[in-house]
């Protein structure tokens, strides 16, 4: 059985940009990773206008940065995990938290859900600000 993938955008608030945050199986899995006050990638750096995504996962496997603590990632690591393409499987692994009371398991997801989702997300820019 594979993982469900969700990605949310939380609307830009007092101190920080939009950000992402992601939903694996109805679970938050920044929330278990990283201590309360932290955050999520900024939506804009992760969904760019008018470049593919950095959650589009392919053959090649590459760390992405999901979320730091309060005190920032330079200060006590980013949340990050390894994405990576097998054909009709995107995967999840190698997760590397900031001292954090659990690291996330491996997840597995069907490559049309999470490209679709991934897609979904990209389309929606209600969160982009024009000045």
């Amino acid at each position: 059985m594979f993982d469900h993938l969700e990605i949310r955008v939380l609307p830009p608030g007092p101190r920080f940009a939009a950000q992402l945050r992601f939903w694996v199986n109805g679970e938050d899995v920044f929330e278990g990773a990283v201590y309360e006050g932290g955050r999520g990638p900024f939506a804009a750096d992760v969904l760019p206008a008018g470049r593919p995504s950095l959650l589009r996962a392919t053959s090649e496997a590459r760390r992405l940065e999901l979320g730091e603590p309060e005190c920032t990632g330079g200060c006590c690591g980013f949340l990050s995990v390894v994405v990576q393409r097998f054909g009709d499987i995107v995967q999840w692994s190698d997760w590397e938290v900031p001292p954090a009371p659990a690291s996330p398991p491996e997840f597995h997801f069907d490559a049309s859900q999470y490209d679709a989702e991934v897609a979904r997300a990209e389309a929606g820019r209600w969160w982009q600000v024009h000045m």
